[in-house]
């Protein structure tokens, strides 16, 4: 049912979309943080996910064990158990009255192969065995903020613990003017991995507006040239920068390590009305 719901770490917001009979978005302290549709689980609202659901499709075929660091109403788990059956999913989340709520409201017990680990992004990964993942999704956030805890050079080298030799990294972040944030986490995942990919639509990747940025990570290859094509082919023809444009873009930013006092990025009050 639509409307307002307590939760671990605060409240959160269950809105119906008008436009679509089982569209729901999820949202907290104003600010939309998941959007699901229950009998379409590939349609994709955001922009920023459609993005990060072109990553996925261009793996190799077939099932994919999955982890996820931030569950909001696991939109890209239902997105990879719809479109490639046979996948596994952990979701590490810390708000255990969220998951129920999702459970009994967005009826996340349909997703195949999903399991749930209550705790903190860093705490949880710690608890997944090492290279068992073909895919690992970095999407937390408080409110709008990415935990700069999460964005380290230490817990990038945690991730890369998990994944497979050629597993992928998926990492939604956000920033705004200068993308000061975005260029340092860049420098921290070229630390641990030796391709890397940024996409986001030409306004926010100029830094001219506040945005979700997403990176794409891996030892190996990434198929840039296909993931090019893709992305400037969605509705907002994203860019695609990799290579010598991503070390150029990242100007000499320095990596975020532990201790680190670096500030995450915070959207101005007119970006969610």
């Amino acid at each position: 049912m639509p409307g307002l719901y307590p939760v671990t770490f605060g409240e959160i917001e269950l809105l119906r979309d008008l436009d679509r009979l089982d569209g729901w978005v999820l949202s907290k302290d104003g600010v939309p943080q998941s959007y699901v549709d229950l009998q379409d689980p590939t349609f994709l609202e955001f922009e920023y996910v459609r993005l990060m659901a072109d990553v996925i499709d261009l793996l190799p075929e077939g099932p994919l064990s999955c982890v996820h660091v931030g569950g909001g109403a696991c939109t890209i788990p239902r997105y990879v158990a719809a479109s490639r059956p046979g996948s596994r999913h952990i979701v590490i989340e810390p708000d255990g009255l969220l998951v129920n709520l999702v459970r009994e409201q967005l009826d996340l017990r349909s997703v195949p192969r999903l399991k749930v680990i209550i705790d903190g992004g860093r705490e949880g990964t710690t608890k997944v065995w090492d290279a068992t993942a073909d895919l690992v999704v970095l999407d937390a956030f408080t409110g709008a903020t990415m935990p700069v805890e999460l964005a380290t050079a230490e817990y990038m080298g945690d991730i890369a613990r998990i994944l497979r030799p050629d597993g992928t990294l998926l990492i939604n972040m956000a920033d705004g003017k200068g993308l000061a944030f975005a260029k340092r986490l860049l420098a921290t995942v070229t630390g641990a991995f030796r391709c890397v990919a940024l996409l986001a639509e030409p306004g926010i990747m100029r830094g001219r507006r506040f945005g979700n940025l997403i990176v794409a990570a891996s030892r190996t290859e990434l198929p840039v040239e296909l993931l090019t094509r893709r992305a400037a082919g969605g509705l907002t023809q994203a860019r695609c920068v990799h290579g010598e444009a991503l070390t150029n873009f990242v100007a000499g930013a320095a990596p975020i390590r532990d201790g680190d006092p670096v500030l995450a990025p915070v959207p101005p009050p007119a970006v969610f009305g």
